[in-house]
């Protein structure tokens, strides 16, 4: 099974930078992104509904901001539209889909980089999140979650890595938390279980020529229920072309 997750910071603008062709060419079983920045309605073209997918969008209220989406070849048993949290829902920052196999969600969890309010609301949305991850892993299906998690876990997951320390997605507690994430509450980073090199990143800022130079950020994840880890068999961060200032993640499972 090959999943791929993939921030497009703007579907209709991936859109026009080539990312439904390639997409065509991926032979994905399962494709989750964030940020498509526009309403169901603003995505008639055929191009945004795949053929051969059941295509699922959760649109933020607020116009041209956030929201997510999952494509998936494989029919699903039901299909989750938020996780019933209102200060997540209105942001379209949650998708899930419950296939035979595992149960995927498309998670775009906030940035916190504006200001202290959304980094208050970012500890929040942590905090209560960890519950939640460790009472689904409970209902016995395998769980996969992907998205762009705003936060680099460790030092080898980030460039400048001495410079962030007091920036938001590199903070302390942040990366303690995925810490507990990973130790405590039996989730695996998927892309880590087959690539332990350095220099990995799947964001890039726009500033400079942080591209250019690789200075880059490893935010974007596939975090896997630990009875997953064994069935990953191949990750790759696609950088050969530019759909977004995040690149997209491809993991290939045997499930």
């Amino acid at each position: 099974m090959r999943i791929i997750t993939a921030n497009l910071n703007g579907i209709r603008a991936a859109a026009k930078k080539g990312f439904f062709d390639w997409f065509a060419k991926q032979d994905a079983d399962v494709v989750c992104i964030q940020e498509t920045k526009a309403q169901l309605a603003q995505l008639g073209d055929a191009v945004f509904h795949p053929t051969g997918y059941h295509c699922y969008y959760h649109d933020a209220v607020k116009k041209g901001y956030s929201g997510v989406a999952i494509y998936t070849r494989i029919t699903p048993r039901t299909v989750q539209y938020g996780i019933g949290w209102d200060y997540i829902d209105c942001e379209g920052r949650y998708l899930s889909v419950e296939l035979p196999q595992a149960h995927i969600i498309s998670l775009y969890i906030h940035s916190g980089s504006s200001g202290e309010e959304r980094q208050n609301l970012k500890f929040r949305f942590m905090e209560e999140f960890l519950p939640y991850l460790a009472e689904l892993k409970q209902k016995g299906k395998p769980v996969i979650v992907c998205g762009d998690w705003n936060i680099a876990h460790k030092k080898i997951d980030i460039k400048n890595w001495r410079g962030n320390q007091k920036n938001s997605g590199f903070l302390p507690e942040e990366r303690a938390w995925m810490d507990t994430l990973f130790n405590d509450t039996g989730y695996v980073d998927a892309f880590r279980q087959v690539n332990q090199e350095e220099h990995q990143y799947t964001w890039w800022s726009n500033r400079g020529k942080a591209w250019d130079n690789n200075t880059g950020w490893r935010i974007d994840y596939q975090v896997i229920s630990e009875d997953l880890k064994e069935q990953v068999q191949a990750a790759e961060i696609y950088k050969q072309e530019r759909f977004s200032d995040h690149s997209p993640l491809i993991i290939d499972y045997d499930l």
